[in-house]
């Protein structure tokens, strides 16, 4: 199968590891992965912000730049979120309605990667060695918008040498919340910190996710509270094959 590898604009800038991990299992599982180019923002920021206009014109541009592919994967709940929530809708709010149907369609090809492989390829073993204690934060974006909870927990506890460790209060946000993190900063680190210290009381070793912005949250928060926690998107555990994460 060929598959358009949506990238995100914080992966591309901060963590291109992420997406070089996807490449990499999709390829050892025999389909092919291309890159469009052209692509850029998906508008989250804009739309959430309530900049429809603005956030639609990056819409469009995402129909455009994907138009010719029958599947579009990202390692990013919140953006795939964005493209199949709030494209559509936005677009009905002002009225156009052949665009919303358009935006509408783009987004029933387009899947978060641990929600492709395993409704879509039907893979829940993909051949990853991972033996550590490994935490799951189910991310409000993948949870609450693309229903996503067995999925990526599938894909864990086939892992050779993985332990998945429960927390309390696992499907609690982590306060990032994008905006709201910037708007709201003193809420949003204590949720964070509190997110931080039920992962810590967990024993876990790694603390993982369907999206680097929260662990980036989190991250900074084990990292002020000099905590030894590593931070790791699910894909760079399911491209692991010596153990160590590293792609």
């Amino acid at each position: 199968m060929k598959v358009a590898l949506f990238i995100t604009c914080v992966n591309d800038g901060l963590f291109p590891n992420t997406p070089r991990a996807v490449v990499d299992v999709l390829e050892r599982l025999g389909h092919e992965v291309v890159f469009p180019t052209q692509q850029t923002c998906c508008g989250q920021m804009h739309l959430n912000a309530g900049y429809r206009e603005e956030g639609l014109h990056l819409a469009q541009r995402f129909r455009d730049v994907f138009n010719d592919y029958d599947v579009i994967v990202s390692p990013s709940a919140s953006c795939v979120g964005t493209v199949r929530d709030l494209y559509a809708t936005s677009a009905k709010s002002l009225g156009d309605a052949t665009l919303a149907e358009d935006l509408d369609e783009v987004g029933r090809r387009t899947y978060e990667f641990s929600e492709f492989l395993n409704d879509v390829l039907k893979v829940t073993d993909v051949g990853a060695v991972f033996p550590h204690r490994v935490a799951y934060h189910p991310t409000c974006h993948s949870l609450r918008v693309l229903g996503l909870d067995e999925a990526p927990r599938t894909l864990l506890r086939h892992v050779e040498g993985l332990d998945l460790v429960p927390f309390v209060q696992p499907d609690s946000c982590c306060g990032f919340g994008g905006m709201f993190s910037i708007k709201n900063a003193d809420t949003s680190s204590a949720m964070g910190s509190d997110k931080l210290a039920a992962v810590r009381a967990s024993g876990a070793e790694v603390l993982c996710a369907l999206d680097n912005s929260c662990l980036t949250h989190i991250g900074g928060l084990a990292s002020r509270a000099r905590s030894p926690l590593r931070l790791m998107h699910l894909a760079e555990i399911l491209a692991s094959r010596d153990g160590s994460g590293r792609v």
